[in-house]
C-alpha cells in the first residue's frame, strides 16, 4: 500500500506520516508543491530518526503521480465523501491519497480518483 500526500502544508504532519511509513513498510508519495522544505527542522523532529528507513518518492505534480500509479487504485480520503473507510475492502496495492490540511483535495483531483472515502470524526472536531 501507498500513502500519498497532495501538496502537504504542515511539516510536522508529514514527519509523523514518514514515521508511520517507516514503521509499516508503506511507501510515501509526496506530490508537489510542498508547503515546506524536506530539510525543515520541524519535519525532521516529527519524523524522529525514521527518515532513513522510509521510502519517499516525490512527484512534481499530480499528472506525474498519476502516470506512475496508473495501474493502481487511488482512494481519496475527504470530508466530502459519503462512504466510510470501514465500508471498503482494501487491496494490497491501494494508494491512500490525502489533501492539504487547510483545504483538502480539490474537486478536479477527486474526480480523477477511483473512489472517495471519509474517516468519521466527532461532531466537535
Amino acid at each position: 500500500m501507498f500513502i500519498a500526500l497532495y501538496q502537504p502544508e504542515i511539516p510536522q504532519n508529514t514527519g509523523n506520516i514518514i514515521r508511520l511509513c517507516a514503521n509499516t513498510g508503506l511507501v510515501l508519495d509526496l506530490i508537489e508543491p510542498l508547503g515546506f522544505s524536506l530539510e525543515d527542522k520541524q519535519l525532521r523532529r516529527a519524523g524522529l530518526d525514521y527518515h532513513e528507513y522510509a521510502s519517499i518518492k516525490r512527484y512534481v505534480d499530480f499528472g506525474s503521480f498519476l502516470k506512475m500509479k496508473k495501474d493502481l487504485r487511488i482512494i481519496a480520503f475527504t470530508t466530502k465523501a459519503d462512504q466510510n473507510h470501514s465500508d471498503c475492502e482494501f487491496k494490497k496495492d491501494d494508494v491512500f491519497l490525502f489533501g492539504p490540511e487547510t483545504r483538502g483535495l480539490p474537486a478536479d483531483i477527486l474526480s480523477q480518483c477511483d473512489c472517495s472515502l471519509r474517516v468519521p470524526m466527532l461532531a466537535s472536531s
